[in-house]
């Protein structure tokens, strides 16, 4: 059946406003050290930045998972349900999700994203060129907390939907900016949600994996110095929702490898002692001191695959790439 309403239907869950983000943001600016959290890093110029950060020939991860993709998508397609709705987090252009239709032959798309105006933009281009797809896009931030919501699950029951699986996609090993902790926190969100759907639902995730520090550093401090640009950003972005008065070339943009805590981590250091102002209160920054704005951790499958067991799901099975640089696993709920 021709699905012929071209205009995708939009729920926003959540709008950054100073009286939400404010005391987490200014929580974070007074922590020693400081630190910022990576959600703020999309605002609209943001996420368009990280799309140019994909292209770039030192971040293996987005070519890296799209070939694990493509190579095994049939062998995935035959593990994942027929006929899901397929729920994408983090979902940015829709282009990783869009690739996959051909082959998981989705009911209904759900893509969700924090930046909202650049979420409506792509879901409204995506609708067209896919016109048979019921298409639902959620601005929300699952960060704090996943769920559907009563207005996206009255839509998919309106749409005979709701008793379909549920397929989570959550690529470009985005779980890796949570802490472990925080990641089976959102694993356990996520089984709930797969398991409120028909039977054969489940995840399907990219997985960054550990490797040598040669490799993911540059991947996060690229020449171009295009991810230097992305993580600068995110002071205008908080500038708008605090009202502060960051300078961003008063920053640098810092991108390492703690080996201890297996991840990447990104920071904004300070170039010269500066005083940072926001409505009702200031932080003194010292020459050199850090903000913390994002982490990506890096996983061995062994220990990602006992993450989802304890999350709720099912033996999971994993894809990788010739180097075993990077992981898609499925994981049934």
């Amino acid at each position: 059946m021709r699905y012929t309403d071209l205009t995708p239907h939009f729920v926003q869950l959540h709008r950054v406003q100073a009286g939400e983000a404010g005391p987490e943001l200014i929580d974070g600016l007074l922590d020693v050290p400081a630190r910022i959290a990576p959600k703020f890093l999309y605002d609209a110029l943001g996420s368009r930045l990280f799309d140019a950060i994909t292209e770039l020939p030192e971040y293996y991860p987005t070519r890296t998972e799209a070939a694990v993709l493509a190579q095994h998508r049939a062998d995935i397609a035959r593990h994942a349900p027929d006929g899901a709705v397929m729920i994408d987090l983090g979902a940015g252009s829709c282009a990783k999700a869009a690739r996959l239709f051909p082959v998981l032959q989705p009911s209904a798309y759900v893509p969700v994203d924090i930046s909202v105006d650049y979420l409506r933009d792509t879901l409204a281009a995506l609708q067209q060129r896919h016109p048979e797809l019921p298409m639902l896009g959620l601005g929300m931030d699952f960060s704090a907390r996943f769920a559907l919501g009563r207005e996206a699950t009255a839509w998919l029951g309106e749409r005979a939907l709701a008793e379909q699986p549920r397929l989570v996609f959550y690529p470009g090993s985005s779980i890796g900016n949570f802490t472990p902790d925080e990641a089976l926190l959102l694993l356990r969100q996520v089984h709930a949600v797969c398991e409120a759907g028909g039977a054969g639902g489940g995840l399907l995730i990219g997985v960054d994996r550990v490797k040598p520090r040669a490799v993911l550093e540059p991947a996060y401090d690229d020449a171009l110095g295009v991810t230097a640009a992305f993580n600068r950003n995110l002071l205008l972005h908080v500038n708008r929702v605090l009202g502060s008065d960051f300078a961003p070339a008063a920053w640098q943009h810092v991108g390492l490898y703690n080996a201890d805590e297996s991840r990447v981590e990104m920071h904004l250091q300070a170039r010269g002692a500066q005083t940072v102002r926001w409505p009702g209160g200031a932080r003194v920054f010292a020459d050199g001191e850090r903000i913390h704005t994002e982490s990506s951790c890096k996983w061995e499958p062994a220990d990602f695959e006992a993450l989802l067991c304890e999350a709720g799901f099912g033996p999971a099975r994993h894809w990788t790439d010739a180097k075993g640089w990077f992981s898609v696993f499925w994981a049934p709920a």
